[in-house]
């Protein structure tokens, strides 16, 4: 058996047996026991790291696969809630990024993929706007779980069930980290263009101006979030429904026509 794959197993256990311990008492009246989802969750990131240095860095290359981009986009995540849990609670959202964490990789060993797009090392503009394309989609994609957590947080509470949020954080804090961490993506991003603009040859080509297009208005709807939250106090419902189109425009510009190419046509 090899390496990747002893690996790749390691990393499922560990992912799914975190989000276990969280969601079977996550309405339990002590609540989940932070020690043992945080310490699996973290070795989970640890293996997925590791596993990760090997199949993204190839001597001068960084091997930016459909696959790998999609496995790396899911460690980012991972790593930035389980950061987050240290802190705050988050236990309604840390078993739905682990078990995501643990597909991803169980359909990396089931899926064979045969296309590899291997990148010059040295090509710093470009790897430097891949990288914030990717960092901001990740926090962008944790600001709609947020999203998603408030509004159930306010359903909950508006119904008067008190003790499906007894172990969740309460709804305002949630809420404000939800705009602090989709601002945070929304800045990402718009650096992230601005150096495809800028810096990237072909940014503008048109086998690509479709990606462009998409991650535009995906822009433009993030930034409407926050201005209509910030200057007209929009939240709750209006809010999760711009976050999840948003959201779905941006994984459709960075993966939609790759997945078509890659798997559907290969």
């Amino acid at each position: 058996m090899s390496v990747v794959l002893l690996l790749s197993l390691a990393i499922i256990a560990c992912y799914a047996f975190a989000a276990l311990s969280v969601f079977s008492k996550l309405f339990h009246p002590e609540g989940p026991n932070p020690k043992v989802y945080l310490s699996l969750g973290s070795l989970a990131i640890l293996l997925h790291s590791a596993l990760l240095s090997q199949s993204i860095f190839l001597q001068d290359t960084v091997d930016l696969s459909l696959m790998n981009v999609i496995s790396l986009v899911a460690f980012i995540i991972s790593f930035s809630i389980t950061l987050i849990a240290i802190r705050f609670k988050a236990n309604l959202i840390l078993p739905v990024v682990y078990i995501f964490s643990a597909l991803i990789q169980l359909s990396i060993m089931l899926i064979p993929e045969n296309t590899h797009m291997a990148i010059d090392a040295g090509q710093f503009s470009l790897v430097l706007h891949i990288s914030l394309a990717l960092m901001s989609y990740a926090i962008l994609v944790i600001a709609t779980l947020y999203a998603l957590q408030v509004s159930y947080i306010n359903f909950k509470l508006k119904t008067k069930n008190i003790a499906a949020v007894n172990h969740l954080p309460p709804l305002l804090q949630v809420e404000s980290q939800l705009f602090s961490i989709m601002f945070a993506g929304t800045m990402c991003l718009v650096v992230s263009q601005i150096v495809g603009f800028a810096f990237v040859d072909g940014f503008l080509a048109s086998e690509k101006i479709h990606k462009t297009v998409l991650s535009l208005i995906a822009l433009v709807l993030y930034i409407i979030i926050l201005l209509g939250h910030y200057r007209l106090g929009w939240r709750g419902h209006k809010v999760l429904i711009l976050s999840l189109t948003a959201t779905a425009v941006l994984t459709l510009s960075y993966f939609g026509s790759r997945f078509v190419k890659e798997f559907l046509l290969s």
